[in-house]
C-alpha cells in the first residue's frame, strides 16, 4: 500500500465516524482553502501484539523516521511521533499507548482478554491500524474501564484506527490564525474542545492546537446500543524556530488537552451548554 492509498483507506474510515470532520474539511474548501493535514493520531496499548512499535512499521516500511516521545503521567500514556525525512508535505504520525502496567490488575485483565479474541491473522503489521474493533463489547467491562481511563475505554470500543485528522492552518489562505479557525466553526455551529482553554499551547511554546469535540457515535453492545464519543477534528499552528524552520514537535500539557476532546465528562457538559 503506498503512503497515499494508506492515507486515504485512514481518512475514509475517519470520515465514516466522524461525519463533522468532513463537514469541516467541506466548509473550508467552500472558503477557497486547499486543506493539508499536520498530523494524524492514532491510539493503542503497550502490549507487545499492538504497541507502538507495531503501528508504526507500516509508516517506516515507506519512509517514516521517529523523532519526539512524549509522556503523559496522569492519563498513563506515552508516545512517539514520526515524519517523513522527504517528503515535507506528508503528515507526522502521532502514536499514543497506555501503559499496562501503570493500571490495575482489573483493567490489565480486561485489556489482555480482548487482545487474546483477535485471531493471529488479523495481527498483520501492515493493515492492523485499519482493523478498528476486533473483540466483542459488554457493557460491563467499558464502564469499568471508563472510571479508570477514559483512554482504555475509548479503545475498547472503537479499536484500530486514526483517532484524529488535524488541518495544518499555517497552510490556509484566508484563515491565518487559530483564532480566525476557531471562530469560522463555531460560527457554522461546531462545538470545541474548551479543556484547558479553546486554544492549546502558544506562540512561545512554537505550537498553538485546538480541536472539536468527538462526534457521538450509537455502538452495540451485549446489552443494547450506547452513545459514546468517536473522534474528532484538530488544528495546529505552528511557529518558526530561530533558523526560519517551522517547529515539527508536539507540547506534551497541550497534548494531554487535546486527549480530552474524547472524554465522556466534556462531551456531555459541552452538550449541556447546547
Amino acid at each position: 500500500m503506498s503512503k497515499d492509498q494508506l492515507f486515504e483507506a485512514l481518512w475514509d474510515q475517519y470520515t465514516q465516524m466522524t461525519p463533522s470532520a468532513k463537514q469541516i474539511h467541506q466548509l473550508f474548501e467552500e472558503q477557497g482553502e486547499h486543506v493539508l493535514n499536520d498530523h494524524i493520531a492514532i491510539r493503542t496499548f503497550n502490549d507487545p501484539r499492538v504497541n507502538i512499535e507495531v503501528l508504526a512499521a507500516p509508516f517506516k516500511k515507506l519512509g517514516y523516521v521517529e523523532k519526539g516521545d512524549y509522556e503523559f503521567k496522569e492519563k498513563k500514556l506515552f508516545a512517539h511521533h514520526y515524519e517523513h525525512p522527504e517528503d515535507k508535505d506528508a503528515p507526522k504520525i502521532f502514536i499514543s499507548e497506555l501503559l499496562l502496567e501503570r493500571c490495575s490488575e482489573e483493567l490489565r485483565q480486561i485489556v489482555s482478554a480482548l487482545l487474546d479474541q483477535i485471531p493471529y491473522s488479523e495481527l498483520d503489521m501492515d493493515s492492523l491500524l485499519l482493523k478498528g474493533r476486533l473483540w466483542k463489547l459488554s457493557s460491563k467491562e467499558y464502564d469499568l474501564l471508563q472510571k479508570e481511563s477514559e483512554y482504555a475505554s475509548w479503545m475498547y470500543v472503537f479499536g484500530f484506527c486514526a483517532n484524529h485528522f488535524t488541518v495544518f492552518v499555517n497552510k490556509l489562505k484566508n484563515h491565518k490564525s487559530l483564532e480566525e479557525v476557531n471562530d469560522l466553526l463555531k460560527s457554522a455551529g461546531f462545538k470545541l474542545n474548551d479543556a484547558g482553554g479553546e486554544i492549546k499551547g502558544s506562540p512561545d511554546q512554537l505550537l498553538e492546537q485546538s480541536s472539536t469535540i468527538a462526534d457521538q457515535v450509537p455502538v452495540e453492545f451485549d446489552d443494547g446500543v450506547k452513545v459514546i464519543p468517536g473522534c474528532y477534528y484538530e488544528f495546529a499552528r505552528r511557529y518558526p524556530l530561530n533558523d526560519g524552520s517551522l517547529y515539527q514537535g508536539f507540547i506534551a500539557a497541550s497534548a494531554d488537552k487535546i486527549f480530552e476532546s474524547t472524554n465522556v465528562s466534556l462531551v456531555e457538559k459541552v452538550k449541556g451548554r447546547l
